[in-house]
């Protein structure tokens, strides 16, 4: 039986694969990720485990996509494509996401089993699905769905 390797292990492995495939946009995009791992690993003192892995994904997907909207804004759709690209690079790192109904009915379950309503049990809410969902729903979504709930 072989240990379980680290998330940097793996991207490093993949990306010693495209480098021997010479795919020098998956090459680009896994360089920044593992550079990406290191820093935190150096900022932590510590192996970065897997849900902080998952953080440095979606950090990184995100910045691809606020990258590309930019790009788009400054008439440089080459680049914003090459952005959007890694951002879909990147996805396949993270945890299918789940679908807003699914958030939804999750939300409400929550709100019914604990008996909150209206803003004030926002906070309870938000806390409850962003740790049941971590990973696999967008924060701005669970938030929107748990205001539109408690309203």
């Amino acid at each position: 039986m072989t240990p379980e390797r680290t998330p940097q292990e793996r991207i490093q492995g993949e990306l010693t694969a495209a480098l021997k495939a010479r795919d020098a946009a998956r090459t680009s995009t896994l360089r920044l990720l593992l550079t990406a791992l290191k820093n935190q690993r150096i900022a932590d003192g510590a192996e970065v485990d897997e849900a902080g892995f998952l953080k440095i994904v979606r950090k990184s997907v995100k910045q691809r996509h606020e990258a590309a909207e930019l790009y788009d804004q400054g008439g440089r759709g080459e680049l914003a494509a090459k952005e959007r690209a890694e951002a879909e690079m990147l996805q396949a790192y993270l945890p299918p996401a789940v679908d807003e109904a699914e958030i939804r009915r999750a939300v409400e379950a929550f709100v019914a089993a604990e008996g909150l309503s209206g803003k004030q049990a926002m906070g309870a809410v938000m806390k409850e699905m962003v740790a049941r969902f971590a990973g696999q729903a967008d924060g701005a979504a669970i938030s929107r769905i748990a205001r539109e709930v408690l309203s």
